[in-house]
């Protein structure tokens, strides 16, 4: 395994010492010892070394393991840090960008996967907290009249963590054109027949659409689509970036690159030109795509920051991921659990009120 990376930085109170970190309600870095609050603004000064930071490799000492050694597979994919709190060493995978001693608990920043080009250009600070996020779970429960009530009531959950997590954005301008198909029908009765009438008609649309700030989440660790699900965000609160803001929280530098996802980037903004020109014909009782042709124009990507609450339990051996956007609260999560009794007994009641037979096909049903 590599030698420890000494270049970890914490926030420290410059009162007491203790490590500070980021308060979502308060938006300042708080000290939990001596409750002295700091504007971002007042420990930035930090982040100045970023742009030239570099590693002492020189006067280091090499980490070996003494009895079993590393396969080159785990080599590959582990980093580990030294905490400047307590000198316990912290593991993590080559992403690891924020996170906490588990000695010590202390927030770490590992401030090697925030030089050059893998710092952040913008951040949006997280506005929802903890407790919140377990409130909009109980909420998610809610009205989930088959969840077994052991999930409900006592299963605990097992994780909750705050995470920053990678996006790559994109600003581009689209060259639209698309064509529809559409109907329109009138009915009428006269002479004792019935009659029907259908208009066809061909519609051009053509136009140029800017989009600003399209997200892509650049983790392989988050599902794109439950990313995709806790949209949007609102990009006036994004701030140039800062390592003070993660303090507190978890991170993870990209590890997906800007040009792998800008094909997914512009998947999504096609998808949305098509939406949006189609909404322009009305009036018609059907309306078709026939051809549609979206060319790009002056692309600029950017590199962000956004807070997502990740929670996770797990229920009769099964995993349960759910996720909030941590600026605007907006939940999601996996398809829960039905309680098979529950589930039962609303069938019957169902069985019952329309009649004997349907009971009957019901009961055949759930004895095969």
């Amino acid at each position: 395994m590599n030698r420890p990376d000494t270049n970890v930085f914490e926030y420290k109170c410059p009162n007491c010492g203790g490590a500070v970190a980021f308060d979502s309600t308060a938006q300042k870095l708080v000290c939990p010892y001596c409750d002295t609050e700091f504007d971002v603004g007042a420990l930035q000064n930090n982040d100045a070394a970023l742009a030239n930071a570099q590693t002492d490799t020189d006067s280091m000492e090499w980490y070996e393991a003494e009895q079993n050694q590393w396969t080159e597979d785990e080599v590959s994919g582990m980093r580990s840090y030294i905490c400047n709190s307590c000198g316990g060493e912290i593991i993590g995978d080559a992403n690891t960008a924020a996170t906490s001693c588990p000695f010590c608990g202390n927030h770490t920043i590992m401030m090697s996967n925030f030089t050059g080009s893998l710092k952040p250009h913008f951040v949006i600070p997280f506005k929802k907290d903890k407790e919140f996020a377990k409130q909009q779970l109980l909420k998610f429960y809610e009205g989930k009249k088959l969840l077994p009530k052991a999930f409900k009531d006592s299963n605990h959950i097992d994780e909750i963590k705050g995470v920053y997590v990678p996006f790559w954005l994109f600003d581009t301008t689209v060259d639209a054109k698309m064509r529809f198909k559409a109907t329109r029908s009138r009915a009428w009765t006269s002479g004792g027949y019935d009659y029907v009438e259908t208009e066809h008609f061909a519609i051009d649309r053509a136009g140029k659409i800017s989009f600003e700030k399209v997200p892509v989440d650049g983790s392989t660790k988050m599902a794109d689509d439950m990313m995709e699900s806790i949209e949007p965000y609102d990009f006036r609160d994004a701030v140039p970036f800062s390592t003070a803001y993660l303090s507190g929280f978890f991170a993870d530098k990209y590890d997906v690159d800007a040009d792998t996802c800008i094909q997914r980037a512009n998947e999504r903004i096609k998808r949305s030109a098509e939406q949006k020109m189609k909404r322009t014909v009305s009036g018609y009782a059907t309306v078709t795509t026939e051809s549609s042709v979206v060319n790009f124009e002056n692309g600029v990507t950017s590199y962000a920051f956004y807070p997502v609450w990740m929670l996770g339990t797990t229920y009769e051996g099964k995993r349960y991921t759910f996720a909030m956007n941590a600026q605007t609260g907006k939940f999601v999560g996996d398809d829960l659990p039905v309680d098979k009794k529950k589930s039962l007994l609303y069938l019957l009641a169902m069985a019952a009120g329309f009649g004997a037979a349907i009971f009957a096909a019901i009961a055949l049903f759930l004895a095969i």
